[in-house]
């Protein structure tokens, strides 16, 4: 009896382990707009996805019309990506695991890592940082877009 139990079991086990190794949208998981105060979503983009505990936020600039220095540029870019990453249910710091950050100087890369070290304390998320001819925006300097988890 114990054997035919074993044996019943076995395929069940393997089948719930498979299931839990599918990323969320294999699982059936609901695709969520993710909008952060005072962000929209336009026709072209949304300021982030979830599916299932999985995040996806859009680049974002920092783009100001009273700075244009490369850490306040980096600070707001940094604030917007909170704001989705709060309305998702969550921190920068504590769900971000992934984050690509496009310069259009590679003279400002030690500015800009000053202050997004700031948002980051402790175990920072992989990273690339990426310098690029120009962004969307005219006098844009810097774009962060991040990946996550939300617990």
């Amino acid at each position: 009896m114990l054997r035919s139990v074993r044996t019943a079991v076995a395929p069940l086990s393997a089948l719930l382990l498979t299931l839990a190794a599918l990323p969320a949208h294999a699982q059936g998981a609901t695709r969520q707009t993710v909008v952060g105060e005072g962000q929209r979503i336009s026709a072209t983009l949304s300021p982030g996805i979830r599916v299932g505990n999985q995040l996806w936020a859009s680049g974002q600039l920092g783009t100001s019309p009273s700075d244009t220095t490369i850490a306040g540029q980096t600070q707001r870019s940094l604030e917007n990506l909170e704001k989705v990453f709060k309305a998702a249910g969550t921190t920068l710091a504590a769900g971000a695991t992934k984050c690509t950050v496009f310069l259009t100087d590679v003279k400002d890369f030690q500015g800009m890592n000053a202050v997004y070290s700031k948002f980051f304390p402790s175990n920072p998320p992989a990273r690339s940082t990426v310098v690029v001819a120009a962004l969307v925006v005219p006098n844009a300097r810097v774009e962060i877009e991040c990946q996550g988890i939300v617990p």
